[in-house]
């Protein structure tokens, strides 16, 4: 995969930024013609990934690990053993996955321990106080009676930004299928467009310079290309490898290499 110029390239001095913890959730819902994902276009003023189209995530905030939220479904051991991190991240990870989705797409991947919620309409305002970092996700649940469907959830992936870049993101990549009844909207200050895609299509659009793709969306992309329902797609086997792409100068272009770390 190319970059337009090597000129592009950040430069940092000194020794690459200690990658900050992050978590982003591939949404998937059946369309018309296979497999659709939630994707949204940041807008151009965010400091990292500024106008990349990217599926909904963020970084972890220290409150997502607060062992007092009700929660359903794998525990952190397992999601720890998936990740190859301690229990108290692992923890973190999946919180922030499902409070990061609830703030971007408002989906919210809770309910009780045999149920999902159906309608988030009446979340609205937890919605703005979990962006505005005035509520905490485990404030929220707590407060509305809620439970975290960890079981929603599966692990994808991991990756890292490469050591030049100056902002840099350890990032888990989870997937999970759109709650029945729920809707995914672009109601979110940090992305100007919003939309479910076919995943060929998401892609045809970059190859065409119609969007612009992370390394790690156009992977996850061609990954979820491959399968022919949401329910293979949650249900593949995947052994998850952190990924640390690094670029490289060629004369005036770059191109990514992509090796386990």
């Amino acid at each position: 995969m190319s970059l337009k110029s090597s000129s592009d390239l950040p430069d940092p001095e000194g020794p690459p930024a200690t990658p900050k913890d992050a978590a982003t959730v591939v949404l998937l819902r059946e369309g018309g013609s296979g497999v659709e994902v939630f994707l949204q276009r940041r807008v151009a003023a965010m400091a990292f990934a500024a106008g990349m189209t990217v599926f909904p995530g963020g970084g972890v905030d220290k409150r997502d690990a607060d062992a007092s939220i009700s929660w359903a479904g794998p525990d952190a051991a397992w999601w720890a053993s998936k990740f190859s991190c301690s229990e108290s991240l692992a923890r973190a990870l999946v919180c922030a996955a499902v409070r990061e989705t609830f703030e971007e797409s408002g989906v919210l991947l809770a309910g009780t321990e045999t149920s999902v919620v159906a309608d988030t309409a009446e979340f609205a305002g937890a919605r703005e106080r979990l962006v505005s970092r005035e509520q905490s996700l485990a404030g929220f649940l707590a407060e509305a009676g809620l439970t975290l469907r960890a079981d929603l959830l599966r692990p994808w992936a991991n990756w890292v930004t490469p050591p030049q870049e100056a902002r840099r993101y350890d990032t888990r990549f989870f997937v999970a299928a759109l709650p029945e009844g729920q809707r995914a909207d672009g109601a979110t200050t940090e992305a100007d467009a919003s939309g479910w895609r076919a995943a060929a299509d998401a892609l045809g659009d970059a190859e065409a310079g119609r969007s612009t793709l992370m390394p790690p969306t156009w992977f996850t992309l061609t990954e979820i290309g491959e399968f022919t329902s949401v329910r293979e797609a949650l249900t593949a086997e995947r052994s998850i490898k952190k990924i640390t792409p690094t670029l490289v100068r060629e004369g005036d272009r770059a191109r990514i290499v992509l090796e386990p770390s």
